[in-house]
């Protein structure tokens, strides 16, 4: 398999987070592309990464639906539990993870840009999303485990972000039970193994 990779994306940390969770990521040659190199276009029409080429040369992206199919790969447990409410809760996690990392990076190009009324109006609405989704995590984070799931991978994924890109907003505070949490896994294989780097 080859993946496309940014060192620094929370996205791509998420899929190496899953291989290595699943004792795959030996199996994975990550490929440097910049955004606007063809190779990337022709693998994703996005044009972004994380994006994969599996075994058999089919093209798969974006990282939720590459997780999955890695999740398809040996025979680890899986992290995508069986139909039921174990995984409408797992998926519904990454979903909410995700959230965060999709006001966290946008956010952060913008705060380098001139600050004019509707700049300031946005980068608070993307802030406020990230403020609600660490509530909430912070309301259900007695009953996160240690990375067995693929929401639980990605919420790690989530937090590290915010401490790798916005250390001068800390989100510790006001959230103990996901503080508590996350330090208990960010040690662990698949969080130690994927830090970002840039």
């Amino acid at each position: 398999m080859k993946l496309v990779f940014y060192a620094a994306s929370p996205y791509v940390r998420k899929v190496m987070a899953c291989a290595i969770a699943r004792g795959i990521d030996s199996q994975i040659e990550k490929i440097k592309l910049g955004i606007t190199d063809p190779v990337l276009a022709s693998m994703n029409p996005l044009a972004k990464v994380p994006a994969l080429v599996t075994g058999d040369g089919m093209a798969l992206y974006d990282s939720p639906v590459i997780c999955e199919y890695l999740d398809s790969v040996g025979t680890a447990p899986g992290l995508f539990p069986p139909a039921g409410p174990v995984r409408w809760t797992a998926i519904r996690r990454a979903a909410l993870a995700d959230g965060i990392l999709d006001a966290a990076q946008p956010r952060r190009r913008e705060l380098a840009l001139p600050q004019d009324e509707g700049r300031t109006t946005w980068i608070a609405k993307q802030q406020g999303k990230v403020a609600r989704a660490l509530d909430a995590l912070e309301a259900e984070a007695d009953s996160l485990n240690d990375l067995s799931t693929y929401g639980e991978i990605t919420i790690a994924c989530a937090l590290g972000y915010l401490d790798f890109r916005f250390a001068n907003e800390p989100w510790r505070p006001g959230h103990p039970k996901l503080t508590a949490w996350y330090e208990r896994v960010v040690n662990l294989p698949a969080m130690a193994g994927t830090m970002p780097v840039g």
